[in-house]
């Protein structure tokens, strides 16, 4: 049995577009882990950072990552500071294959409208708390098996090539 291929990178990168395109293409159940949460809460998770705050947001998403890395024959698009957390990458790297989303800054923010959506995000000037937010954390999503830089690619192409890379493992 192939491994879970799991999707990481910063928000509003198309972790969610690719990792539908990916579960059609091998077959395999998607998980978009920020959707399972919001299903489990009820909540948008907007709404859960505003009610009980990032912490209890952040456990729950340990809680629910680890539960759902540990289905078979899945595609897993964790949310952007899932793979942060020490405990959820350390399942990632011991028993997946896992894939970073990159995308250039000015790249995500022209493509998404809804970014101001996010709670880490609703601040006033947005591209130097994403630029933030994406330096703290690159080094982390780094550790990933493969970087996939998809700001001139587009959903088809890097689907191509994350097939590509995963089936040769």
């Amino acid at each position: 049995m192939k491994k879970n291929l799991v999707l990481t990178g910063m928000m509003g990168v198309g972790k969610s577009t690719i990792g539908r395109s990916l579960s059609k293409k091998l077959n395999m159940r998607f998980i978009d882990l920020d959707r399972v949460i919001e299903k489990r809460e009820s909540a948008t998770i907007k709404e859960i950072f505003r009610k009980k705050g990032e912490r209890y947001f952040r456990n729950l998403e340990r809680e629910l990552a680890l539960k759902n890395l540990k289905k078979e024959n899945s595609i897993i698009a964790l949310g952007g500071g899932a793979f942060i957390d020490r405990h959820i990458r350390k399942e990632v790297l011991k028993n997946c294959i896992s894939f970073w989303i990159d995308v250039k800054i000015d790249v995500v923010l022209s493509r998404s409208k809804s970014l101001r959506k996010r709670p880490l995000l609703n601040k006033v000037n947005l591209k130097s708390t994403f630029h933030n937010i994406y330096e703290r954390r690159k080094k982390v999503y780094s550790l990933a098996n493969f970087k996939i830089n998809c700001s001139k690619i587009g959903r088809s192409k890097a689907t191509r090539k994350i097939i590509k890379l995963y089936e040769s493992q």
